[in-house]
């Protein structure tokens, strides 16, 4: 079995090292294009079911759409942290410390969750109400709520698993993960909601119980040893430096979702004082786009780790040609998916619009097709973000990620819809997103190629807190002595 494993790990590395760029990034990148694309089916699969219940039904699933985000943002938070540092940790070849931080982000991550998740399901009126949920939706979103909070624990241990399994290059068992729950929940839907006759709660346990299910197949691989990392009880102990690295990368990753959270927690308070048709059509039109962000997501996750591991092992000049092959890949397959959506538009908002609700169809599809028009700017933030997060640079990922959602969009969210309605609102996050796209992340881009540019292989990461350092608190056998 080590024998196995090592000749895996070295492969691994020959790949992430030494084959065309142009290959490497498809073969990491098309099973996260999967796995991202079934994160967003599972959104699509529960409000598909519930929009036969009628745009009332559609908006309740809306509002704890944020609630998601916002137990995604605190999932993320540990496994962004902890992916970024193994991802660094592995091409330095310290696979023993990379274990230490696997095993203890796990544990912790869903203890945390799991204390997280009781206190909010003891106050989840008031916080669908907090979240933009409007009278008729109440009891729908309560409803909701209360099945998302009891998985607490188990989405964040699903994306933390799912996120280690990346950080190893290990892609093709996160998508199987990811995809093994979304069919179960397309599957338990029509059962639940319809056969059972348990409405929007149905839709809420069905999710719940994939997240669960996703969990028992993510963890496989650590069981039958088949995985890169170990995770095991002997790996876990509180490494004070490793735990510094994990929030350093993470603390940003959680802000980042947090303001995603946000940022949808304004628009849904806005767009109820249109009606729920309007806060029904723009949830709709969100989840639809983010197929499209899904997948150009799955790129750029794809290249995040193949990056790290040619920055942990010194090779910037690769590192900075996996920046270029992402955003050529994203940029084409970005095109061609904007034009398709912008076409479609309305006839992708009226699968999911039972009732025939004219207010609904037309600012859904609206926001659709102003989103698609600026889809470039989004993917180049999107893509920015995430090479200074696997390079070590947490603080520029934050700051893109604050000026799409915080800086741009909420300022924007708050003061256009007073001038220009409910249209003013849906055209929001398209504005936003080329403010972010041209005035911000052009000249981090700029600024980070540049950094890069003068350095030669070899040369001991520039980013003196991002570095590797070489003494391990615990003696790492498959530690290689830094030059």
């Amino acid at each position: 079995m080590e024998d196995s494993k090592a000749a895996a790990r070295v492969k691994r590395q020959k790949m992430m090292l030494e084959d065309p760029m142009v290959r490497v990034i498809p073969a990491v990148a098309i099973p996260m294009i999967i796995s991202s694309v079934i994160d967003s089916v599972y959104n699509l699969a529960d409000t598909f079911f519930v929009s036969g219940l009628g745009e009332i039904a559609t908006a309740a699933v809306a509002v704890n759409d944020s609630l998601m985000n916002i137990l995604r943002a605190v999932a993320m938070g540990f496994a962004m942290g902890a992916a970024s540092y193994i991802s660094r940790l592995m091409g330095a070849k310290q696979d023993d410390r990379a274990s230490n931080v696997a095993t203890t982000t796990l544990v912790i991550g869903f203890v945390f969750s799991l204390l997280f998740g009781l206190v909010c399901f003891s106050v989840k009126g008031p916080i669908v109400n907090l979240l933009g949920s409007t009278a008729e939706a109440h009891q729908y979103s309560v409803d909701y709520a209360t099945w998302i909070l009891l998985a607490a624990p188990f989405t964040t241990s699903n994306l933390i698993l799912n996120q280690l399994l990346r950080s190893e290059g290990s892609t093709t068992y996160a998508m199987i993960g990811m995809c093994s729950g979304c069919i179960l929940n397309c599957l338990l839907d029509p059962l639940f909601i319809n056969v059972l006759g348990w409405g929007v709660a149905g839709a809420a346990g069905a999710t719940a119980l994939s997240k669960v299910f996703s969990c028992i197949v993510l963890i496989i691989p650590y069981i039958t040893r088949h995985a890169m990392l170990e995770l095991s009880p002997k790996h876990f102990y509180i490494d004070f430096d490793n735990a510094k690295e994990v929030a350093r990368m993470g603390i940003p990753a959680f802000l980042r979702m947090s303001l995603m959270s946000l940022g949808g927690i304004v628009t849904n308070n806005v767009a109820k004082g249109f009606g729920t048709a309007v806060l029904a059509g723009i949830a709709v039109a969100n989840k639809l786009y983010r197929l499209i962000a899904s997948i150009i997501m799955g790129f750029s996750q794809g290249f995040s780790p193949v990056a790290g591991f040619c920055w942990g092992a010194r090779k910037y000049k690769r590192a900075k040609e996996s920046y270029y092959t992402t955003l050529a890949m994203g940029f084409a397959g970005a095109t061609l998916l904007g034009i398709f959506m912008f076409i479609f538009a309305k006839p992708l908002i009226g699968v999911f619009n039972s009732s025939g609700n004219e207010t609904m169809l037309r600012i859904g599809s609206f926001k659709i097709r102003t989103l698609c028009i600026v889809i470039i700017p989004h993917i180049f933030v999107m893509i920015t973000s995430n090479l200074y997060q696997s390079l070590g640079k947490p603080m520029g990922n934050l700051i893109l990620s604050m000026s799409r959602q915080l800086l741009v969009l909420i300022p924007l969210a708050l003061i256009i819809p007073r001038f220009l309605g409910a249209e003013g609102l849906a055209g929001c996050q398209a504005l936003s997103d080329l403010i972010s796209g041209v005035f911000l992340a052009l000249p981090f881009a700029v600024s980070m190629i540049r950094k890069i540019n003068k350095l030669k292989d070899g040369d001991p990461p520039p980013f003196g807190r991002g570095s590797i350092r070489t003494q391990n608190p615990v003696p790492d056998t498959n530690a290689q002595p830094q030059k």
